[in-house]
């Protein structure tokens, strides 16, 4: 079978500044964009250290929107990191808006969650303990039981 992968591609308003800020806050590197005339970014990537992370400005006359900033939204992106606290604070010092601090979890990580100035909701961790599925069950189990 053929090498499969997966990746994220998000629809912002504003392309060009939020590649700035996905390299301020997450330290991504842009691999390249293709623009239009215009401005209008058609597709870049980010590298985030191993994963690559696409990203192209609105198309509306194509059903293309980002989600409204503050809005509900049915994705999170997860990005694991070295430090999880370091990396939260410099998502907000560059425009993010915390939504949970990081707090030690169940599942042996160290996470918290910031929302993108554009609408995307980052929960941003690091792993502070390995817990198998069976532990991260029972400890799940008596987190819901209160």
């Amino acid at each position: 079978m053929a090498k499969r992968e997966l990746f994220a591609y998000l629809h912002v308003r504003d392309a060009a500044r939020a590649l700035r800020f996905y390299a301020e806050a997450f330290g991504a590197k842009e691999l390249f964009r293709l623009t239009e005339p215009g401005g209008r970014i058609g597709h870049a990537e980010l590298d985030f250290g191993g994963p690559v992370l696409m990203v192209s400005d609105e198309y509306p006359e194509m059903g293309i929107q980002g989600p409204a900033p503050g809005a509900p939204t049915s994705v999170s992106l997860h990005l694991h990191v070295e430090d999880a606290d370091a990396t939260i604070a410099r998502a907000v010092a560059a425009g993010a808006t915390l939504e949970r601090p990081a707090q030690d979890e169940f599942y042996g990580e160290r996470s918290g969650v910031v929302r993108d100035p554009f609408g995307h909701r980052w929960n941003v961790g690091h792993a502070i303990e390995d817990v198998t599925p069976g532990e991260m069950q029972r400890r799940y189990d008596a987190l819901m039981k209160g």
